[in-house]
């Protein structure tokens, strides 16, 4: 019997599922969500793009948090400024992103999208986005940085299975 099955715990709070359960139910529902994720057509405009998946998280830090530095984009990504470098260099080339010198400090290069391909990276990126805020708007703060911390767990857990 499931855990879910046995009514309220202890503290009068509805049981959650057990251990076991819960894996099974996540090992049902991730190859699902994966599959809907890169079933996520990119935008018409976009398509002559040679996108991947870590331009996507990039792209997504710049248009929710706005222009940034080479290393702050580096930090969030947590990879090397390098590796950030070479992503917006290519970007760059292909005019998706747009660099410019920070005025406060002209060795710093501060990181845009570009002003033609904003909207159809908002547009690309919103059907996640509000299908991220329909599920953790309910939850509190102390639930969304449970279920947050579990992903991250979740991921670096397989990251050290497969040596990555």
């Amino acid at each position: 019997m499931s855990t879910d099955e046995r009514g309220p715990g202890a503290d009068g709070a509805a049981a959650g599922p057990s251990v076991e359960d819960g894996v099974r139910t996540m090992l049902l529902l991730m190859p699902r969500m994966v599959g809907r994720a890169k079933r996520m057509r990119v935008p018409e405009e976009l398509r002559s793009f040679d996108l991947a998946p870590r331009h996507l998280s990039l792209l997504s830090y710049l248009l929710f948090d706005g222009p940034m530095s080479v290393n702050e984009l580096a930090r969030r990504l947590e990879v090397a400024p390098a590796t950030v470098s070479l992503m917006v260099s290519d970007l760059s080339r292909q005019g998706i992103l747009e660099r410019r010198e920070d005025p406060a400090d002209r060795r710093r290069t501060i990181v845009s999208v570009a002003g033609a391909h904003l909207p159809a990276i908002e547009g690309w990126l919103a059907l996640g986005a509000r299908a991220w805020r329909t599920a953790l708007e309910p939850l509190t703060p102390a639930e969304r940085r449970t279920f947050i911390d579990t992903l991250r767990r979740y991921e670096q857990a397989v990251s050290d299975a497969d040596g990555g």
